[in-house]
């Protein structure tokens, strides 16, 4: 019977790590730029280019220029013609307004110095090859001194939720960018068919209402009360994935404690005086499965018992949406 267990187990394990990676076929590139001048507001500076199968795994940025935060970062995965990553370089790591506090960061994104210092853990997967590219936004001086760094590993799988990805699982960007939202108004971040995983939202966001009456002012800053949902395969009935828009991102009390980081969530701008927040949220320990389309929506603002709560203002979202598609 012993002997019978110990078999067993020993299946179940080989069984379990059957679709591990073989650590021989494993193989680390990359690549860096020191203090070097590609970028340009009229085209595309190429930083890296990678045939083979694989997915990136870390990329970091540095340099002090003007609009250095608005620097468009594209991902090209398998050929592509339009990048299904095209970020602004601070929205693409979680921050909003170009908020340059430092340090802070936790395991997949962070900015631990002055200017463009920021980096990312993200698992990228591609099957045919990967490249990055970088251009200057408007308002940044002519070529500046610039500083990356870019690394992958070919044959490394990606998991979310303690779950191994199908092999054609792609990550994707989906942008929405300066939407004006009414009160009380249940708008889209994402539509989206298919089968996949969400992985990350970053959210900038600002009420659009100065009250005077100083003893109000806090009414200004209930948009927040909307809370996020999402509706898996055509469903009509969401998933409520918060209780408002603050707990969505682990705060409370429209952040009335300010920044914080954390692995799952992070507030990275805050300023109650002009309404306007940014925050991030993982799901990779969290994770958000779906199945035949997801729709992921906020709200501008919620009721209760069928009454609007606090006095919602109109606001402005911006918001960066990563899910993995296959």
């Amino acid at each position: 019977m012993k002997t019978f267990t110990l078999l067993l187990a020993l299946a179940l394990t080989l069984t379990a790590r059957a679709g591990d990676p073989d650590p021989a076929r494993l193989k680390t590139f990359g690549t860096i730029g020191k203090e070097v001048t590609p970028l340009s507001l009229d085209r595309e500076a190429e930083l890296f280019h990678h045939e083979g199968r694989g997915c990136l795994t870390h990329m970091w940025f540095g340099g002090g220029w003007k609009n250095c935060e608005f620097t468009r970062v594209r991902i090209y995965v398998d050929g592509e013609t339009n990048a299904s990553i095209d970020m602004e370089l601070f929205l693409g790591h979680g921050i909003g307004f170009g908020d340059q506090f430092a340090p802070w960061g936790n395991t997949r994104i962070g900015k631990m110095g002055t200017g463009a210092c920021v980096y990312d853990t993200y698992r990228i997967p591609f099957g045919r090859s990967v490249r990055v590219t970088a251009q200057l936004a408007p308002g940044a001086p002519p070529h500046p001194d610039f500083w990356w760094i870019v690394r992958g590993t070919e044959g490394l799988p990606v998991e979310i939720g303690g779950v191994r990805l199908p092999d054609r699982a792609r990550l994707k960007l989906y942008r929405l960018e300066n939407y004006q939202a009414k009160p009380l108004e249940e708008f889209a971040l994402c539509n989206v068919p298919g089968n996949g995983a969400l992985y990350q939202v970053t959210m900038a966001a600002r009420g659009l209402r100065t009250l005077k009456d100083e003893n109000s002012r806090w009414q200004d800053l209930s948009f927040m009360e909307g809370c996020m949902r999402a509706y898996i395969g055509g469903a009509t009935e969401p998933l409520m994935l918060s209780s408002g828009l603050e707990d969505y991102f682990l705060g409370t009390y429209y952040f009335n404690r300010g920044r914080y980081a954390s692995e799952v969530a992070g507030l990275t701008h805050f300023d109650a005086a002009q309404n306007e927040f940014s925050a991030y949220r993982f799901h990779d320990a969290d994770p958000v499965f779906f199945h035949q389309g997801l729709r992921l929506t906020g709200r501008c603002g919620e009721t209760k018992n069928g009454q609007m709560l606090h006095n919602c203002p109109p606001a402005v979202y911006t918001t960066y949406v990563w899910l993995y598609q296959w």
